[in-house]
């Protein structure tokens, strides 16, 4: 619980009338209302969870609200990120989000961080502020927020989305747990799809930005049971909800200064796996597939390694579909060999990374193939604007 001097915390009449649910809620009342107007709250990331958090926070009275982002708005943002809207588009997230916060609450004070939160800048930016709410979609940024909270001491309200699944917790909270109890090690770069790769529910980043938010009012007026020690785990398709309890590692390295966060979790090592990988592998743009598919020729087939549902969205005229799953098992490698009988082998996939994953495979097993820079959406983009991009 946060003890801010209350005395020095006065509402204006405006705030009286703005604020009367709360205030007529015996858990929150009168203090609980100036408690919250003392608060400051540092949100990471404007997206999926960052967009509901920044609208309950700023409704709720948060006193002074941080936000860290460095995107721009892209219209395949709107299905979740509501906090921002089509006349956003193209331009930064961060000022559509102040935009948004003081259209809902001119009272709150909002500070601007136009930056990537890195191991430089994490613990003078977080230091100002009393809680932290990490709205974040990547290992190497989730790791370094847990870190400087625990060197800063402060609260890390969490919280994660997938597909149709969710979960959130409080960390670092009256000697609770940290990320790093629940997460001891990053996985392996590139086993857990990003939401653009394995797609999300939109609906679903609404629940759990909710639940952070709430969180977050409760630790600031100090009512309540919060999730420190607990993780809760949502799934929308069952309407479940379920929930681990987390301890304190006993045997946890000590953390005691911000580290290398890529390097930890491998992505250097993995880019430059990949690299090596697409290095080996022949490549074409999609100018030149055109001229192939124009030209007639009939000595090659067109590999789409995407999934199936993706393969109903869009695809490339003369395509076949073996998905990158069935590759990686081996039945697919089989039905490219019967698909060849003798022919060349191109690949695609929405953007390369995918099809030159698969040509590695198929390279293992003694069929060469060349990967078309860029996949369907650079053929989208430069070709055939009709073909829809996701």
């Amino acid at each position: 619980m946060l003890n801010p001097n209350l005395d020095e915390v006065q509402l204006i009449k405006e705030e009286y009338e703005r604020y009367s649910r709360h205030l007529i809620l015996p858990e929150v009342g009168l203090e609980g209302q100036k408690r919250l107007k003392a608060a400051s709250v540092l949100c990471i990331g404007t997206g999926g969870l960052g967009s509901p958090l920044l609208l309950y926070l700023a409704a709720a009275g948060i006193g002074r609200i941080g936000i860290v982002d460095f995107d721009v708005v892209d219209s395949s943002n709107l299905q979740r990120q509501v906090i921002h809207g089509t006349s956003w588009v193209g331009k930064p997230k961060i000022q559509s989000a102040k935009t948004r916060v003081l259209e809902i609450n001119p009272y709150c004070q909002v500070d601007l961080y136009e930056t990537r939160i890195s191991s430089e800048n994490a613990l003078d930016i977080i230091k100002p502020y009393d809680i932290v709410v990490d709205g974040t979609d990547n290992f190497p940024t989730r790791y370094l927020v847990n870190d400087a909270c625990v060197l800063l001491n402060k609260p890390n309200v969490y919280g994660s989305i997938f597909r149709f699944e969710g979960q959130a917790t409080v960390f670092n909270y009256e000697g609770g747990p940290n990320y790093r109890d629940l997460y001891p090690e990053p996985p392996p770069p590139g086993m857990v799809p990003s939401c653009a790769e394995g797609g999300v529910l939109g609906v679903l980043c609404g629940i759990i930005g909710s639940i952070q938010a709430t969180e977050t009012v409760k630790i600031i007026i100090g009512q309540g049971n919060t999730l420190s020690g607990r993780l809760l785990l949502y799934n929308a398709l069952e309407m479940k909800f379920r929930e681990l309890k987390l301890r304190p590692n006993p045997v946890r390295p000590v953390i005691e200064k911000l580290i290398d966060y890529e390097q930890f979790c491998g992505i250097p090592q993995a880019k430059a796996e990949e690299a090596k990988q697409q290095m080996s592998i022949s490549e074409m743009t999609v100018q030149e597939l055109k001229q192939l598919l124009d030209s007639g020729a009939d000595d090659f087939v067109l590999l789409d390694v995407r999934n199936p549902h993706e393969y109903e969205i869009a695809k490339i005229p003369g395509s076949v579909l073996v998905p990158l799953p069935d590759i990686e098992e081996g039945k697919g490698v089989t039905k490219v060999k019967e698909l060849l009988n003798g022919h060349r082998l191109i690949a695609h996939c929405k953007m390369g990374g995918r099809s030159a994953k698969a040509l590695g495979i198929l390279k293992e097993a003694g069929i060469e193939g060349t990967n078309v820079k860029g996949g369907i959406t650079a053929w989208s983009q430069e070709i055939d604007p009709s073909v829809p991009q996701y």
